[in-house]
């Protein structure tokens, strides 16, 4: 936690560099077209497509956004931030605009590689966004840049859906031909306005006249053996595990208690609002407070939000009451966790961001599988599996944020000899 006196939330975006401000405007631009993944399985089902064929599609989707953030680290480490946001949203625009087009044809093998493309594309541009947030913010307040980056994606994700629907009372293509468009958008908007040099590793540092160099390999084979790490990358897991359920096992847990489908729609409403109305309000005090007393007590309330969803068959306000302190929870650990990659060193702070973000990725394809499978097995003694998921990984995020990561100069010393 730094000396410096924190800041409250509009103090903060007054400080906060224009290049920041133009990003999060980006991404939010972005977010309100993001269609892909969530309307992929109710469009081709609409366009006549079976089941099997939606959910092959959105396992391609989900594969190409998980090598999709590998390879924007990789890009934002080689070419700069700037360069890779253009890159990867000037080639999602296309990809995406192709989706009606191959859906039409009916031909399924065609439809897979474009959507896994569209996924790759679409993410690609995440692991560069963070970087370019932790090389223009100062240290103190990278925490609360993060979480105005969450902001943005939360709010452009609660607005996104009101704007599918009446893009679908049109015509259901339209929904990928807006989401292309938005993504065409922000790259020329991130073209024009962010800067350049962002993201790529310096050629010189005064104190040595060289920065230290490393190749992939050799970024990732101290990844592997950085502990720490490592159960940074288990607790993302785990934790992303059990936040997925808010998607795949709630609304199987309101149908079995009998409760009408409209307490699902509530329950979402009630959490985006809380999210985007408090975010940057609790980030403020979370910043204050030693970085893994924030995440044990995020995790803390987050795991009693999860294991109260058990008591749900008795009323069913316990659904908004549970996911709300869920959310709460989230709110008070993510920024912080979602920052962290960010304090490593630039020599491998892109790879290790893109790391971060592929294993959410992962947990987020998997957690919905886990979810649906162990519901049924387990009924709502569930909510009880999943509190204890996310109490380990809330152990694991303790245990990672001890202490200052520093992985660079043991790296600078196996690859070129120097120590920082």
């Amino acid at each position: 936690m730094s000396g410096n006196p924190q800041l409250g939330v509009i103090a903060t975006l007054r400080i906060t560099p224009t290049p920041v401000r133009h990003l999060l405007a980006g991404v939010f631009i972005n977010q309100l077209g993001a269609f892909v993944q969530t309307f992929l399985v109710l469009y081709l089902a609409f366009r006549g497509q079976s089941a099997g064929a939606a959910a092959l599609c959105l396992a391609a989707y989900s594969v190409g956004a998980i090598f999709g953030t590998m390879l924007g680290g990789e890009l934002t480490h080689r070419v700069g931030a700037r360069l890779t946001i253009v890159t990867a949203m000037a080639v999602a625009g296309p990809t995406v605009w192709l989706i009606p087009w191959i859906t039409h044809t009916g031909v399924l093998p065609a439809l897979m590689v474009v959507v896994a493309l569209a996924g790759l594309a679409t993410q690609a541009y995440r692991p560069a966004a963070a970087v370019m947030i932790s090389d223009l913010m100062p240290e103190e307040h990278q925490v609360m840049a993060f979480s105005m980056m969450r902001t943005a994606l939360n709010l452009g994700a609660a607005l996104a859906p009101l704007i599918a629907a009446g893009l679908i009372l049109v015509d259901w293509d339209l929904l990928y031909w807006f989401d292309g468009a938005t993504a065409l958008l922000y790259a020329a908007f991130a073209f024009f306005v962010l800067p350049r040099a962002i993201g790529l590793t310096p050629d010189s540092e005064p104190e040595t006249g060289a920065a230290p160099k490393a190749t992939g390999r050799e970024v990732y084979a101290l990844l592997v053996r950085d502990s720490r790490f490592l159960c940074y990358l288990a607790a993302v897991f785990l934790g992303t595990i059990a936040y997925t359920q808010s998607t795949s096992a709630l609304p199987l847990a309101i149908v079995a208690e009998h409760y009408p489908a409209a307490l699902y729609s509530a329950v979402l409403t009630v959490s985006s609002l809380v999210v985007i109305l408090a975010q940057l309000k609790i980030t403020t005090y979370v910043t204050r407070l030693p970085k893994t007393v924030a995440v044990g007590l995020g995790h803390l309330i987050d795991s009693i939000g999860l294991a109260v969803l058990v008591l749900a068959a008795w009323w069913g306000g316990i659904f908004v009451i549970g996911v709300v302190l869920s959310v709460g929870g989230l709110m008070i650990a993510g920024p912080n966790m979602f920052a962290h990659p960010a304090t490593f060193h630039p020599v491998v702070k892109a790879r290790y961001i893109a790391t971060m973000q592929s294993v959410a990725g992962l947990a987020t394809t998997i957690g919905p599988l886990f979810g649906v499978l162990t519901w049924h097995a387990l009924g709502s003694p569930f909510w009880l599996l999943c509190a204890l998921i996310n109490g380990v990984a809330g152990v694991l995020a303790v245990l990672a944020l001890r202490g200052t990561a520093e992985p660079a100069p043991a790296l600078a010393t196996e690859t070129a000899g120097e120590s920082s």
